[in-house]
């Protein structure tokens, strides 16, 4: 065994004397998390803000004035543009200097006076179908209120909602977790991928399996460093989530811990298994991509969520380890998750390692003999 360790240990400080010698390999694996995890946080929105849109008051009442402000009250909605006909307020809308146009019709004061239903048209720009749907639904919300709050009897009911855990809807803190997996499951797939492809085509490879090191220690020695990396990567990940987004964490940092060994694991992992199949470092790059990158980012729920994926989709979203990295890290920072929640995770993450630590040693063998 203490034969074994010296050898594992070996083969790690090769591959780190190879890290260390390479700036792209250090940029790729410190400075890409860093600017993926400003894009997605800084670049990225769910959430509609200073919407333009085109207002045409066809009333002309002082409740549909009161009607207006409340509509432009909360900053989502921004009127860029008043105009006195609906084909003014169409050209508007078609000239792209707005995403909607908003009608109130004739009456609606005295509709909101006596608590009769308000109707507004509103004319949107469905090329943006998210958009579209975050102003309809903005602005149902607000003529409801205004309703409620403009009426002098009070309504029989009124709904009291209660966001959990992200209670400002920011996008930043949906968006974090799964970029952390994102760029987890990316960096360590391109690490291994390019480092052990680049010994093929130098064919230091082969006198690596000319020595005595048998082909579990050559794997063990050649990812320890990465894992290192990896760990790196999440710590300064979590770090610049908490310190620029409030990202919050809730739950016990050892389970995040173990998730993100887990995982990191299992994607140095494939990314190993991918440059003994290619043996090239630009087909490894390109497999490893389209291997990590578009599944992590379609089919893990980073972006969408999975019960929205047609049936096979969902089915083959259970072979995307991101999936369960994106549920554990989401359960354990925002809600508070404990092994309870996140043990089908854990253990997604642990078969994931093993097939590929498996694989990868199999077919070593198969490329000796």
């Amino acid at each position: 065994m203490w034969v074994f360790f010296r050898r594992v240990r070996a083969i790690a400080r090769k591959e780190i004397s190879h890290v260390r010698r390479d700036p792209g390999m250090l940029w790729l694996a410190i400075g890409m998390p860093l600017l993926l995890i400003g894009i997605f946080g800084f670049g990225v929105r769910f959430d509609a803000d200073h919407l333009p849109v085109v207002l045409l008051d066809l009333d002309r009442s002082p409740g549909s004035e009161l009607l207006a402000q409340d509509l432009f009250a909360s900053g989502v909605l921004v009127p860029v543009e008043a105009v006195d006909d609906v084909a003014t307020a169409e050209h508007v809308l078609g000239s792209n200097r707005a995403v909607a146009a908003i009608i109130i019709p004739v009456g609606a004061g005295r509709d909101l006076a006596t608590r009769e239903p308000v109707t507004l048209q509103v004319l949107v720009d469905g090329s943006d179908g998210t958009v579209a749907n975050m102003l309809l639904s903005d602005v149902e919300s607000t003529v409801a209120a205004v309703a409620a709050h403009r009426s002098t009897s009070p309504p029989a009911f009124r709904p009291s909602a209660l966001t959990r855990y992200n209670p400002r809807g920011q996008s930043a803190m949906f968006l974090l977790p799964g970029t952390i997996a994102y760029v987890l499951a990316l960096i360590c797939v391109l690490l291994t991928g390019l480092a052990i492809a680049r010994e093929w085509e130098r064919g230091s490879m082969e006198q690596l399996f000319a020595t005595t090191v048998g082909i579990p220690e050559i794997v063990l020695g050649k990812l320890v460093p990465y894992v290192a990396l990896g760990v790196v990567d999440v710590l300064l990940s979590l770090g610049m989530g908490a310190a620029v987004f409030d990202l919050p964490m809730r739950g016990s940092l050892g389970w995040v811990a173990l998730g993100s060994l887990l995982f990191i694991f299992g994607m140095l992992g494939q990314g190993l298994l991918i440059s003994i199949i290619t043996r090239s470092q630009m087909l490894a790059t390109q497999l490893g991509a389209l291997s990590a990158m578009l599944p992590s980012l379609l089919l893990s729920g980073f972006l969408f969520p999975v019960s929205n994926l047609p049936l096979p989709m969902r089915i083959a979203s259970n072979l995307v380890p991101g999936r369960f990295m994106v549920d554990l890290l989401r359960s354990v920072l925002l809600r508070g998750g404990g092994f309870r929640e996140i043990w089908v995770d854990l253990l997604a993450l642990v078969a994931f390692g093993v097939l590929m630590f498996t694989l990868s040693s199999l077919l070593f063998r198969r490329r000796i003999a």
